[in-house]
């Protein structure tokens, strides 16, 4: 979403939230609505009278009590959510197709605006490869990245031990209350 970079108020947050919950919004259609009413706000109150498919359904926005609980479990969790007009939203993610309005975030989002690279690689890894995964992750760290990885067992999981110092991303796919695999939970805690 192209634009002034700018920090979302409260009610803001609370309107993107309910727009990107909305069944049938995704990101596109997500930014278009944002692009032809001028806010969150304006495109749910719009949203009843719009057709959602080629079968004629209605959009129906989620209720306002909804994401508030949602809201109020993310403050819970330590987190908060990032919308992507904002300074603290990842520059590169921004730029993608279908990049998504929110994200939630738990630790220390000024690593989100440093260069990054993403490691990524089998579950089942070898002793050796897992090894190879950590010193590799740790020397990219030294160097000055960020290590984006997907919490996974096996070389996402290395990738993580070996970039704590120096700074690593977990992208958690289930949100970010969700600690899986269960026994990744000590790191979990650490790279929040």
């Amino acid at each position: 979403m192209a634009g002034p970079r700018r920090i979302l108020s409260a009610e803001e947050r609370l309107d993107w939230l309910r727009l990107i919950r909305t069944d049938g919004v995704g990101p596109s259609i997500f930014n278009r609505l944002i692009a032809r009413f001028g806010s969150a706000a304006a495109a749910l109150e719009a949203l009843p009278g719009l057709s959602s498919g080629s079968g004629g359904e209605r959009y129906r926005p989620v209720p306002r009590a909804s994401a508030e609980r949602e809201l109020e479990q993310v403050d819970r969790a330590g987190a908060r959510m990032i919308g992507s007009i904002e300074p603290d939203y990842p520059p590169l993610l921004r730029e993608i197709d279908g990049a998504p309005p929110l994200i939630t975030v738990r630790g220390n989002p000024e690593l989100l605006a440093r260069n990054a690279v993403g490691m990524v690689g089998a579950r089942n890894a070898s002793l050796n490869g897992k090894r190879m995964a950590t010193d590799l992750a740790r020397d990219l760290g030294a160097a000055g990245l960020v290590i984006v990885s997907g919490f996974a067992r096996g070389i996402d999981a290395a990738a993580h031990e070996g970039a704590l110092a120096s700074g690593t991303v977990a992208v958690l796919p289930g949100g970010i209350d969700v600690v899986y695999p269960p026994e990744h939970r000590a790191l979990y805690d650490r790279i929040a």
